[in-house]
């Protein structure tokens, strides 16, 4: 891994109970011992390499800090992924890579999918949460098939959501290793035009590299990206299976809103760029809106099948978080797509010290 590993920037695969995961930390920071750790969680399609601008900054905060590759990414044992727990499997993960460092409690920091994940360990281990940090996450009530602010399934089998729901062309360039920008559905060409927004900012051509390299380190097959998928008689005629990574984010097994019923959650950070085409109301992945659009033939119509308000769903559960008795801050940069800790990285990393700094000293 030395190749995509930036100054400053080192790797250590720490021997868990559950599985060898691998995890990136700044040079001269030692991973294990107790206290409090600032812990990144990737997205989809991603790895910890994703974090390696966050982790000096963070560092030099004053905050040990660890970013970690999930099961199937990165440098992590590659375990299959089973999707009828949800997104349990990495959630335990991440206690077991506690356990293993000796860490007492962590501030989380999760990206897209992985916002999700961490939703899920606050629900299963809050007394190990200092605080959560939520960048661009995936909607409480997971990714497709549902409506409405309240989450509202729209069938039974969470049509439209899971591992038939992703472009074959995008897996298959993954799987072949494609660096190239020759295609839309290369990942070169997706980093380009929906991990950031269009426009926001020229990448480094070395850190594009680097980022691409990751997204290829996903595990492909019906055991990881994108998973399985069965038959449905609901548009769209696909439905989630109970393997591989979409999987985990479809309606009938992922829901996180119970976080707005804890009777002291921790601090919440939301961060978020108004450009976001991956969550969104408007999410060019989301079946329903692409339908909508005219995309994906036979759309029964927004009646039947609206496009699931992302945004809205988030904000409604972190508004009954905050009448429960927890606290939320919603950041929104402009202009700024899904990855915000790439775009924007100083207003990231000063938001994300503010809010990390603040939930230490009352801890």
């Amino acid at each position: 891994m030395p190749d995509v590993l930036l100054p400053g920037v080192t790797a250590t695969r720490v021997p868990t109970a559950r599985l060898t995961q691998n995890v990136l930390h700044p040079e001269g920071t030692d991973p294990a011992g107790p206290g409090e750790a600032v812990l990144l969680v990737h997205g989809n399609v991603s790895s910890a390499l994703f974090w390696q601008q966050t982790l000096p900054a963070v560092a030099a905060g004053g905050h040990r800090v660890l970013a970690v590759d999930l099961r199937g990414f990165g440098d992590t044992d590659p375990l299959p992924v089973d999707a009828r727990r949800g997104v349990r499997d990495w959630s335990d993960d991440l206690g077991a890579l506690l356990d293993a460092l000796g860490l007492d409690r962590v501030h989380l920091v999760g990206w897209s999918m992985g916002a999700g994940v961490v939703l899920q360990f606050l629900l299963d281990a809050p007394g190990r949460v200092a605080s959560v940090t939520l960048q661009a996450p995936v909607s409480p009530y997971g990714f497709g098939g549902t409506a409405g602010p309240g989450g509202r399934r729209l069938s039974a089998d969470g049509a439209g959501s899971g591992g038939g729901a992703a472009n074959p062309e995008f897996v298959a360039a993954i799987a072949a290793g494609d660096t190239t920008d020759a295609a839309p559905s290369s990942p070169r060409s997706v980093l380009r035009a929906f991990y950031v927004a269009p426009g926001s900012l020229p990448l480094d051509p070395a850190l594009e590299d680097v980022f691409v390299a990751s997204m290829l380190s996903t595990r492909t097959g019906e055991d990881h990206y994108p998973g399985d998928a069965v038959p449905s008689d609901t548009w769209p005629g696909t439905a989630p299976g109970p393997r591989g990574v979409l999987n985990t984010m479809a309606p009938t097994v992922f829901d996180v809103s119970g976080v707005a019923d804890l009777p002291s959650g921790p601090p919440v950070l939301w961060v978020r760029g108004d450009a976001d085409a991956i969550v969104s109301d408007t999410s060019a992945f989301d079946l329903a809106f692409l339908g909508q659009l005219g995309a994906v033939p036979g759309w029964p119509g927004a009646e039947v099948c609206p496009p699931q308000p992302m945004v809205a769903q988030t904000r409604a559960v972190l508004d009954r978080y905050a009448a429960a008795g927890g606290s939320y801050r919603e950041v929104v940069l402009p202009g700024v797509g899904h990855s915000p800790h790439v775009e924007r990285p100083q207003e990231f990393t000063v938001a994300l010290l503010e809010h990390v700094t603040a939930a230490a000293a009352v801890s």
